[in-house]
């Protein structure tokens, strides 16, 4: 057992908690350069929380070029012990409609370009990634935003495309056929290199559109704008009802030893500068 200190991955239209005790804005230096902002940390319903804006206050970050390792290697130095991410998303199912949250359980790739792991030569590690969220955490933020007034559809598929640009109608409707559920531009890398952090992830999607490939035409920004701030309030309602219904002593997960049968490299062959660099990550296993 162990206490719960969780962090908040704010995506688009989560720029706020509500309800912070103690609230103050910590900068957190990363060997892998700058994280997206500061990290504003505090307790909500006794619970220890750091909440980062994914693309930085104001929004000046677009998707494909977040330093999501310094994110990352940043909440693990705070010393965070899962991490919830919201963001928000496109539906590629008509039953999955705007204003509605989505709890993703599996993934599909399909960046390009951006660094996705923490462990490069001189440092191998290969973690096991067939179920890449934390089904505890997930259930928990699945009872939250229900408790919140939201309709919440559980074990969704989320395709990360790489963006800025939104899809063509025939990626749409490709990404559909491949069984994808909802759609975004933020939860890859970032799921990846949680596991490696040894961090349970969780991800809401907040639902803001139909994607291109629904009759009705083409992604409209300013609808998405209107939705999100609708689905950004019960998301702010969620992480509360989260943080309180947290149990007082934190069980053990498997995600915080996958390191364990995951590194490679014997450590009298591990390559000091990398060692150095991922020091917070490699903290429990080489202390």
């Amino acid at each position: 057992m162990s206490s719960w200190h969780l962090a908040i991955i704010g995506g688009s239209g989560l720029y706020a908690i509500d309800g912070l005790a103690d609230a103050r804005w910590v900068d957190v230096e990363s060997p892998w350069g700058a994280m997206s902002d500061a990290v504003l940390t505090g307790v909500l319903a006794g619970v220890p929380v750091a909440f980062l804006p994914r693309h930085g206050r104001g929004h000046a970050i677009p998707p494909h070029q977040l330093n999501v390792r310094a994110n990352i290697d940043g909440l693990k130095r705070l010393g965070c012990t899962d991490i919830l991410a919201v963001s928000a998303v496109g539906s590629l199912r008509q039953g999955m409609a705007p204003g509605d949250f989505a709890v993703a359980s599996q993934f599909i790739d399909r960046t390009h370009g951006r660094p996705g792991t923490f462990f490069e030569t001189g440092l191998v590690a290969h973690v096991p990634m067939a179920d890449p969220t934390c089904p505890r955490l997930s259930g928990l933020a699945t009872a939250a935003a229900r408790s919140a007034g939201a309709t919440v559809h559980e074990g969704a598929c989320y395709i990360a495309i790489n963006g800025p640009q939104f899809s063509t109608r025939a990626e749409s409707r490709l990404y559909q056929a491949w069984g994808a559920d909802i759609i975004g531009m933020t939860a890859m890398p970032e799921a990846r290199l949680a596991r490696e952090a040894e961090l349970p992830y969780a991800l809401v999607g907040m639902i803001t559109d139909y994607d291109c490939w629904h009759e009705g035409g083409d992604v409209d920004v300013a609808q998405i704008m209107a939705v999100m701030a609708g689905n950004a309030a019960r998301a702010r309602a969620m992480v509360t009802a989260l943080c309180a219904s947290l149990p007082a002593a934190r069980p053990a997960s498997p995600i915080d030893t996958v390191l364990d049968a995951a590194l490679i490299t014997a450590p009298g062959a591990m390559d000091p500068a990398m060692r150095a660099r991922n020091a917070a990550i490699l903290a429990r296993r080489l202390r």
